[in-house]
């Protein structure tokens, strides 16, 4: 077992309206996890964290509010931040509208917002509104990883070819996506240590990005 990457982490803030969102501090980078309702967000995240401070089991679409976690790195302090599912039909116009707002309050003009991790299930590749979510991070100037979520669904023998076929379809991915299963702790570990190393050699990748 490889040494934990990511310690105490807590709850720093729950916000449901821009006015709640906590002050940003350059001298704290942030690392903004988005993905479909569903795909298992929750899940990765207390594994990536090794605690459980997000609640799992929920009804898809259900949490509306942006959560931020205060943890320790190797590459320092980090907060990540838990943002809402997207893509849950049975939530109303008004709703989705809300999040959107929310979350748009929250990426625009966030300097210390330093990589958005987009979950993927890996079953599915990018929909329509996944690909929608990457044009609109990029076009707020923000770095995307894709991790893949749920790799245990798929033979661990077709985890290449699988992947390898969805960056032909195309996709925003500053490295090689992470295939992650949050159930069998798979892919974890590579992911904290692709976070790490992102944030220590954030200022070269911007540049190339």
């Amino acid at each position: 077992m490889t040494e934990k990457l990511i310690t105490k982490a807590r709850l720093e803030a729950t916000c449901f309206n821009p006015g709640q969102l906590i002050p940003q501090d350059n001298n704290i980078p942030e690392i903004a996890i988005a993905g479909r309702s569903n795909v298992g967000k929750s899940s990765l995240i207390n594994a990536l964290l090794g605690t459980r401070l997000a609640k799992t089991g929920q009804t898809p679409g259900k949490t509306r509010s942006i959560n931020f976690y205060r943890a320790e790195t190797p590459a320092g302090t980090v907060r990540f931040v838990d943002l809402p599912g997207y893509g849950y039909a049975k939530r109303s116009k008004d709703e989705r509208n809300e999040w959107q707002r929310l979350i748009s309050a929250y990426m625009n003009g966030r300097e210390s917002l330093r990589l958005v991790c987009h979950l993927v299930d890996f079953r599915h590749g990018l929909l329509k509104n996944d690909r929608e979510l990457q044009e609109w991070i990029r076009a707020c100037g923000k770095n995307i990883l894709v991790v893949f979520t749920k790799g245990d669904k798929i033979s661990r023998g077709k985890w290449r070819s699988t992947r390898d076929s969805y960056i032909r379809d195309g996709m925003f991915s500053y490295d090689v996506p992470v295939i992650t299963s949050a159930e069998k702790r798979e892919g974890i570990d590579a992911l904290a240590e692709s976070l790490v190393k992102f944030i220590k050699n954030y200022d070269t990748i911007s540049e190339n990005s």
